[in-house]
């Protein structure tokens, strides 16, 4: 028997106004309270739809839940789509009307401690359970409450894993591989969910369990299967707008805390100046994940985060040529997988470019200039 929704929400406004938790005994007593007298099967429905309401992610739980799901999407009121690996698929999942949406998404903020109301319209924050929360309310999104839930591995992919999902060529893995072991650094760069946290992981894990990891992140993603891992998360400012904490201060903090490997789960704003600083000062094997969308637009990225923080663009390619190794990039078309890995060479001028050193297409691994230089 499933459990009518007018009669589930009458039950849930009354526990709210009385202050009960939805518990058997508090939701018998609310049917009661209604006139209303149901079978003990029908009040554990009762009670399962409510405590989803209530404690969970709603109607968007058995999603979230699905193998393979890494994002979901929420368009307003009656339009939810979901990402399980192969680009986006819309999904048969209904709220019952703009407000249940509205509602969701402030009591998802609240369990962490944000606000979100007419006058802080949006908020992005990470769950208890790892989930990235970022939601906007109307009138800043036109067709109503807009949740986007990025979903957490659920487990740490292996390199032989990713290479039988065919993130990874399989002529890539030793590649890869000696990139961690010989302590160069590096970055993995893509566009938003072309698997650039996965593939780190997975890197991270085959760093020799010996070495400590100091892993900084604005919302923690990154957990490698490896047994010395510290990790710092980022802070955003209260409803009063003090007691931030950045990235780049939590870098800061990382050099003095004995690091072996610095990883910035990602590179974007004024922490790029330290991160390159620790990578030209003794801090071997750093890595991170940077937006873009090819290899050779990275150091023209690198370009817009460090130089509104301060460093010349001169000094910017300088470090750069000195500290980083190489740029493994990922692409999604649809499939999520690594497009390549370039090099970073300063040029006559000074200038750093990527240089292609091995470019996987088609089941085939071609070698471009760069290659003699990685390899």
């Amino acid at each position: 028997m499933t459990a009518p929704e007018p009669l589930v929400d009458r039950v849930r406004r009354r526990l709210v106004q009385e202050g009960w938790a939805a518990t058997p005994v508090s939701v018998t007593d609310a049917l009661r309270a209604e006139g209303l007298v149901l079978p003990e099967s029908s009040i554990v429905e009762v009670v399962r739809a409510l405590r989803t309401e209530l404690a969970g992610l709603g109607a968007l739980e058995s999603l979230v839940a699905a193998d393979g799901v890494t994002d979901v999407l929420v368009n307003g009121p009656f339009e939810v789509w979901v990402d399980a690996g192969d680009g986006l698929t819309r999904t048969d999942v209904r709220f019952p009307d703009e407000a249940a949406v509205r509602r969701l998404a402030q009591r998802l903020a609240g369990s962490v401690g944000r606000r979100l109301d007419d006058s802080v319209p949006y908020v992005d924050a990470r769950l208890p359970n790892g989930i990235r929360l970022h939601a906007v309310l109307p009138p800043i999104s036109g067709q109503g409450t807009c949740l986007s839930l990025r979903v957490p591995r659920r487990r740490v992919f292996t390199l032989a894993d990713l290479v039988e999902v065919g993130m990874v060529p399989r002529e890539g893995v030793a590649i890869l591989s000696q990139l961690v072991s010989r302590r160069s650094a590096f970055l993995v760069s893509g566009g938003t969910g072309s698997g650039k946290t996965t593939l780190l992981n997975s890197l991270l894990s085959v760093v020799d369990p010996a070495e400590r990891l100091v892993v900084v992140e604005d919302s923690a993603e990154l957990q490698p299967a490896h047994p010395h891992v510290v990790r710092l998360e980022a802070r955003p400012p209260n409803t009063e707008g003090s007691g931030a904490v950045t990235v780049r201060d939590l870098v800061r903090q990382a050099l003095r805390m004995r690091p072996d490997r610095l990883v910035v789960g990602e590179v974007r704003g004024a922490e790029v100046v330290d991160l390159l600083s620790a990578l030209n000062t003794g801090h071997e094997g750093g890595c991170g994940t940077v937006h873009a969308n090819s290899a050779a637009d990275v150091p023209a990225r690198l370009e817009s985060l460090a130089m509104p923080a301060g460093l010349t663009r001169a000094g910017l390619h300088a470090q750069v040529a000195a500290g980083l190794a190489a740029v493994v990039h990922l692409v999604r078309d649809p499939r999520r997988r690594v497009a390549g890995i370039a090099v970073l060479v300063a040029g006559d001028d000074g200038l750093v470019s990527s240089v292609p050193a091995v470019v996987f297409r088609d089941d085939r691994t071609v070698r471009g200039p760069g290659a003699s230089r990685l390899l």
